[in-house]
This record gives C-alpha cells, sequence and structure tokens, in this order.
C-alpha cells in the first residue's frame, strides 16, 4: 500500500473533522516552539556573533531598527485583516489585491524577524534569568511555533471561523511583545516602561 504524495496526505489530512485537524495544528505549533525551546537551552551562546557585521551595542541597535519595522508591519496586517473581514469601519468593500498584499506584508514581516531570532538565538540562546529574558525568549519561540500553525491554518479548509484572526491577531500580539522586551527596552534607556 503506497502513502502517495503530499497532496494525498493533504487530502487524507483534510477528510479528519474539524477538531482533530485544529488540534493537530496546534500540536505542530506547539512542536515547533518546544523545539526551538529546547535547542536554545542546551546551545552554547556566543556574545560576539555579529548581525549583517555588527556586534554588541551596534547589533542591539539594528535588531531594535528591524524589530521597530516588523511592529509597523504587524500594524500593517491588523488594519488588511480588519479590511479583508470587513471589520475596518469606513473602508468599504476591500478590492482583490488587499488579500495578495496582507499574505506580502505578512511574509515580509515573518522575513524582517527570521535575521533578528538567529542572532538572539546564536548570541543569546534561551535565557531565563529574569522577568524581561524570560518573556522575551519564550515569546520568540511560541512566535515561530504559531506561525507554523497560521500557514497550517491558511492551507485548511473547512475550520472554525475563528480560527485564523485568533492565530494572525497571536502572531501581532507576539510582535509587540517580542518589541516591548526588546527594542523598547533598548530605546528606553535599558529599563521596561510598566
Amino acid at each position: 500500500m503506497t502513502m502517495g504524495g503530499p497532496r494525498a496526505l493533504v487530502a487524507r489530512f483534510s477528510q479528519l473533522p474539524p477538531a482533530v485537524r485544529m488540534a493537530s495544528i496546534g500540536l505542530a505549533g506547539a512542536i515547533v516552539a518546544l523545539t526551538l525551546y529546547i535547542i536554545g537551552r542546551v546551545h552554547t551562546p556566543s556574545y560576539t556573533t555579529s548581525l549583517f557585521g555588527q556586534t554588541g551595542l551596534n547589533a542591539i541597535i539594528l535588531k531594535s531598527a528591524l524589530a521597530t519595522a516588523a511592529l509597523g508591519l504587524a500594524v500593517v496586517q491588523v488594519a488588511l485583516a480588519l479590511w479583508l473581514y470587513r471589520k475596518l469601519p469606513l473602508a468599504g468593500r476591500p478590492p482583490k489585491r488587499v488579500g495578495l498584499t496582507h499574505r506580502v506584508v505578512g511574509t515580509v514581516l515573518v522575513a524582517l524577524t527570521v535575521p533578528i531570532a538567529i542572532h538572539c538565538f546564536l548570541a543569546y540562546g534561551i535565557v531565563l534569568t529574569d522577568a524581561r529574558h524570560v518573556i522575551h525568549s519564550i515569546a520568540g519561540c511560541v512566535f515561530y511555533g504559531a506561525f507554523v500553525a497560521k500557514v497550517l491554518l491558511v492551507q485548511s479548509r473547512r475550520l472554525p471561523g475563528w480560527a485564523l484572526p485568533v492565530a494572525g491577531g497571536l502572531l501581532a500580539l507576539l510582535v509587540a511583545l517580542l518589541w516591548y522586551t526588546s527594542a523598547l527596552w533598548y530605546y528606553n534607556g535599558y529599563s521596561i516602561p510598566i
């Protein structure tokens, strides 16, 4: 008996009950987050790791600028999603290009976070020394798990209507939390405003 290719696997997956598919997607995201966490804990950090040739304070400055750009893109993503779901007041019916723009902006947003995450991962690993580091480290792992889950949700059909907006909202919230515990911390003189 042959297993078939990826299309056959997707076809079989789509025949499962929605609750099973939702649980499977959530489990996939959790596995990604947990795997990143475990690797980050056993990894030996190298504080001299560079980001586009920048180290130390220069890397922090660059990461803060990139994180701020990611936060701006997350705001655009939320606005585009609200428009797509017709929840944006006075915006009217969205043109077809809004959906494409939403996907492109989301792709750019995640691509923008990758160099930041790689630098954090290699230079620091998962740090559990204080509340800011714990929140930032765990939120970073969960962000990529939530991203995987959202991609899987987008590819799935006939799931509850709330699933995709919740996943997208979680991603936007995580971007804001990551920015708050890193870039804002730097911009605020190495202090978290409360």
